[in-house]
């Protein structure tokens, strides 16, 4: 092979972006010492972002001799550090080459690559198990009318085990275990294994591996993608051409989770702007087979178990958050742009919102509400939607009866003419876990320009123990999947846990761990009123199923707007006028209040008596700890009780209270 061409196919595997000023240097004094034009420097160059015009003509000018030059394989030896390789000599017909010992700039290399038959075979066992049936493709080739070398059928009706024997029979002789090949065309292996009957897609029997490629970028780019994507890649070899191709783990079951993932994997390629071969995702799909040559160049194995080791190790790592570092006062003098409001004063475009509520609360009617009122940019319990796409996912109630409550809902609501905002996928019966349907949600909506997802509800989807934080901080990352991958909010019902709920926050009512109320950016609680008899008596009929509700908001990014009060009138929520102002939610009336603070006054006096062992009074945070409470709630609690007083944080009773007997006791015997 000539040596230019080889110092050409190595600068392809530099990436000018990686070196120092002083090794950028270098390759310019290498490519003129080889007789090379500045051009060549120059164009290589040009992607790192240091770049400027004309300065590499400004150093070419003043290279000079020197008696000890700096020579192309300066070029090759930084190529070899990236993964480049280069073919040895195999035969007298091939002239000596860069492999061989050179001697530059005092340094001598040594060449401890795997030989061709030691690459294949590290190659099968990495790919395949001992009684798995092996593709190959030497001989079985043909020459297009582009010019182009295709793979025909080859042979499959020898096993992993079979190969590695051969290749151990015959360590220096590659076509001895898999036959002559075309030296012009180079050889091939599928990536899959086979059922030894055929090398069709039905003769395949596991969905392991698919392949990436790309040739339409450089190869040190290709090897830095490779890198950057932390791609679970089980094999990485070179072409011998202008591609390095990745065996990448899918680790699917069967075929259809084999074709799934794949579209994810390319719709994730894409997305990060990879332009990769879209023919490869066959399952039977071949790959340069390692260790044979074409056109004088080896098809290398550069590596094994690249990056992380399953399919899934690799979709858990698509989790993990890069570090970004902000400079506060830059952002400060130019802060960036912020997420338009798409409920207004509650929740921003691409964040979380909470729909919490008893079981039976009309939660299903209320986000049915909710996504007309996105779509047609109307009023929610009085804050405005902005007008959006929806994709409303019901688990829960049957096809024919979400599409029921649709048409009720928009009647209820005047609009005669739907506006085509709205899709429904109506899954009942078939949910699965919500780390499985959310990458097929993102493949399915990816630029399809979706602003809001509903959930209805969550329970359906819920992977682990609902009330084991670790297992639901991994659930709730799912959701900011869909935030960020898609741009766009995501909304979800959740029902309360048992028991009443009145004397709780909102915060606090979702079943389950307090993971699922503190993780979203919003929460819209429903609770029941309980309404009085007399009330009912006044305010509806006998046979009336009309319910009232309390509306409590929390917000992360907006000052927490006022409790609403509403009536669940068939099928709408609708806001109340003054009449619901004297009622309360259930067990947070003012009788319930009072027995409450009644109770709380019983545990402090209780406390203090136990800790106020030398008659002097309670040290405040001794007596929070004692209550498992903060400081803060501790006066609070002393804020209503007359009857104890704090000073130079010390509890201490007020004057007119008198020591207890079991005080007096105390005292009586120390």
């Amino acid at each position: 092979m000539d040596n230019k061409e080889n110092i050409l196919e190595a600068l392809n595997f530099i990436d000018p972006a990686s070196l120092s000023y002083t090794d950028w240097l270098r390759v310019g004094l290498s490519l003129k010492q080889e007789g090379f034009s500045c051009a060549v420097w120059d164009n290589w160059s040009r992607s790192d972002k240091r770049y400027k015009q004309g300065e590499c003509e400004r150093k070419w000018a003043g290279f000079s001799g020197s008696s000890k030059p700096v020579t192309g394989a300066t070029i090759v030896q930084m190529a070899k550090d990236n993964g480049y390789r280069v073919v040895t000599a195999h035969s007298e017909n091939m002239c000596m080459d860069w492999n061989d010992v050179i001697e530059y700039d005092g340094y001598e290399e040594k060449d401890d690559r795997l030989k061709p038959t030691e690459q294949l075979a590290l190659y099968l066992q990495t790919l395949f198990a001992s009684d798995d049936y092996v593709g190959l493709i030497t001989n079985d080739s043909f020459n297009d009318k582009d010019g182009k070398w295709k793979p025909m059928r080859g042979v499959f009706d020898r096993t992993q085990k079979e190969l590695l024997e051969l290749l151990r029979k015959y360590p220096d002789d590659l076509g001895a275990t898999i036959g002559d090949w075309k030296p012009e065309a180079g050889a091939w292996i599928r990536i899959n294994a086979l059922d030894g009957k055929g090398a069709r897609k039905e003769n395949v029997t596991s969905y392991k591996f698919t392949l990436i490629e790309c040739d339409s970028i450089p190869l040190s780019e290709q090897r830095k993608a490779y890198e950057t994507l932390n791609l679970p890649i089980a094999a990485l070899v070179y072409s011998g051409s202008k591609s390095l191709h990745a065996v990448v783990h899918i680790d699917a079951k069967d075929k259809k989770e084999y074709l799934e993932r794949t579209e994810f994997l390319y719709s994730y390629l894409k997305e990060k702007g990879l332009d990769f071969d879209i023919q490869n995702k066959d399952e039977n799909r071949m790959s340069r087979l390692p260790g044979a040559t074409r056109n004088g160049k080896e098809q290398s194995l550069l590596g094994v178990n690249i990056g992380p080791l399953t399919y899934s190790d690799w979709l858990e790592s698509l989790n993990e958050e890069e570090l970004i570092e902000d400079n506060i006062s830059e952002m400060v003098k130019n802060p960036p742009m912020l997420a338009p409001e798409i409920i207004e004063g509650v929740l921003r475009k691409g964040h979380k919102l909470l729909l919490s509520g008893a079981s039976k609360s009309g939660k299903s009617f209320a986000l049915i509400e909710l996504s007309i009122c996105f779509a047609e940019g109307l009023k929610f319990l009085g804050f405005q939607c902005k007008k959006s796409k929806v994709v409303y996912i019901n688990f829960e109630i049957d096809r024919a009866s979400t599409i029921k409550r649709f048409i009720d809902v928009y009647a209820a609501l005047g609009v005669k003419n739907p506006l085509d905002n709205i899709i429904a996928l109506n899954l009942r019966g078939k949910a699965k876990p919500l780390n499985e349907l959310v990458p097929t949600l993102v493949k399915k909506y990816k630029g399809k320009g979706i602003d809001v997802f509903i959930i209805d509800p969550i329970y359906k989807v819920i992977t682990g123990d609902e009330n084991n934080a670790t297992e639901m901080a991994q659930f709730c990352n799912q959701f900011d999947k869909i935030c960020d991958q898609l741009n766009a909010t995501i909304i979800y019902a959740h029902h309360h846990s048992k028991g009443t709920q009145g004397s709780k926050t909102a915060q606090d009512r979702s079943s389950g761990s307090g993971v699922f109320s503190r993780d979203p950016d919003a929460i819209m609680d429903f609770i029941e009123l309980d309404l009085k008899e007399e009330f009912r008596k006044q305010y509806l009929d006998d046979d009336t199923t009309d319910s009232a509700w309390q509306v409590e908001f929390i917000t992360r990014e907006f000052r927490k707007p006022k409790t609403r009060k509403c009536w669940f009138k068939y099928p709408l929520h609708v806001l109340a006028g003054d009449e619901l102002n004297t009622q309360y939610a259930k067990g947070e009336a003012p009788e319930t209040k009072v027995a409450h603070k009644n109770s709380r006054k019983e545990k402090l006096i209780s406390a203090y008596e136990v800790n106020n062992l030398d008659g002097n009074g309670v040290a405040l945070d001794v007596l929070a700890e004692y209550l498992e409470m903060s400081t803060r709630t501790m006066r609070r609690y002393i804020a209503e009780n007359t009857e104890f007083v704090i000073k130079d944080n010390i509890v201490k009773l007020a004057k007119n209270r008198v020591v207890t007997e079991w005080q007096k006791s105390y005292l009586l015997h120390k």
